[in-house]
């Protein structure tokens, strides 16, 4: 990592914390506060490397700016991942040495789950500090975001299908699911629920154990073999970059919308997706239902509140493909316009001093 890469990316700060005692590795990230404070998950992974986390985490955290930004809400981008085996290396010391940490940044950043991170181990985080989302409800959080994310994620595709076969329903229509954990396997139930076909992959045996028990109709096919599958959609729904050099050829499909963070390895291949006449409905906006969800947690979380704003991705993707038809550009530069033209509007005004308003967003108590 150098400070040429943090400029070239906009990044306002990196942080990293030890912890010894608890085998504690963490990486936060704080991309961009314009709009508010900075909200997103934190991630555990055995990262092959340092440089390979720093990589994600830098990702991810300008993604949540963006996704923030084209969503409305009043929040900046931020992410974190912890480096370690989240099969071996979780433990309570290790989450509340990290809530410690997190106390430390007054507020900057606030956390919520992401892969490999339950509402047990934000509990653990949220027992030494109040700037944490996706708290159990009973201590007045909205619990586990992935229904909401799925449902966002659903309401792109209605989106999507509108845009081209003029038809919001996904009924009949094969979805190729890359991914059978939380998000994916509630996915496959609203996908199911419309009257469409889900043919899945996962790396994970279990994943796939637990999504067929709930949706038996599923067809299963080998990790390598999703991209050949022969379908209307691609729904990516585990790690980034699945869009790649290697892979872009080899799909079989008119759309893709997925609950996977940074779907396309490189700007290039949204231009490619258009010209291979595939709709791509932007990550980082479909797949915000999570972070909708979990933002209105410091002013009072209600489900039918939540489900309405989740709501609300339906009528923005067709604003997105709209500039992009409007502008000719891909539909991920389409998202990038629109959510750069928000914080730059706001980002104008901000020198207007209207006293002391109080945050926003204050972090609730801990169970201290």
């Amino acid at each position: 990592m150098s400070f040429e890469r943090l400029y070239k990316d906009g990044h306002e700060e990196v942080i990293f914390f030890s912890d010894p005692s608890c085998n504690l590795k963490a990486i936060v990230a704080i991309h961009n506060t314009t709009l508010g404070p900075a909200l997103g998950g934190t991630r555990m992974w055995p990262y092959a490397s340092e440089e390979e986390a720093i990589n994600d985490v830098l990702r991810l955290s300008k993604g949540m700016t963006y996704k923030a930004a084209v969503s409305g809400l009043n929040l900046g981008g931020g992410k974190a991942v912890i480096i370690g085996d989240p099969d071996k290396d979780k433990s309570e010391a290790l989450f509340r040495s990290y809530g410690r940490f997190l106390e430390s940044l007054n507020g900057r950043y606030i956390t919520a789950e992401d892969v490999n991170i339950g509402v047990q181990d934000i509990e653990h985080v949220f027992t030494e500090t109040g700037n944490v989302c996706g708290v159990a409800k009973i201590h007045g959080g909205s619990g586990n975001p992935s229904p909401y994310t799925a449902k966002g994620v659903f309401r792109g595709i209605e989106a999507a299908c509108m845009k081209v076969y003029g038809d919001r329903s996904p009924k009949g229509k094969t979805v190729a699911l890359q991914g059978a954990g939380s998000v994916g396997r509630y996915l496959a139930k609203f996908l199911d629920e419309a009257g469409a076909k889900v043919v899945v992959c996962d790396i994970n045996e279990r994943n796939i154990q637990l999504l067929k028990e709930a949706v038996p109709a599923v067809e299963v096919v080998g990790v390598n073999d999703i991209y050949d599958v022969d379908c209307d959609i691609y729904a990516p729904c585990a790690l980034g970059a699945t869009v790649n050099d290697d892979t872009i050829d080899r799909l079989k499909c008119k759309i893709v919308a997925g609950a996977a963070n940074n779907q396309l390895a490189e700007d290039r291949h949204g231009e490619i997706l258009r010209q291979k006449g595939i709709l791509y409905a932007p990550d980082y906006l479909i797949n915000a239902g999570g972070l909708m969800n979990v933002s209105i947690e410091f002013e009072g979380w209600s489900d039918s509140k939540s489900s309405r704003m989740v709501d609300t991705i339906y009528d923005t993707t067709l604003k997105i493909f709209a500039i992009s038809d409007e502008q000719n550009i891909p539909v991920n530069k389409a998202a990038d316009v629109l959510a750069e033209s928000r914080i730059e509007s706001i980002r104008n005004i901000s020198g207007k001093y209207l006293g002391n308003l109080g945050h926003r967003f204050p972090g609730r108590k801990t169970r201290n």
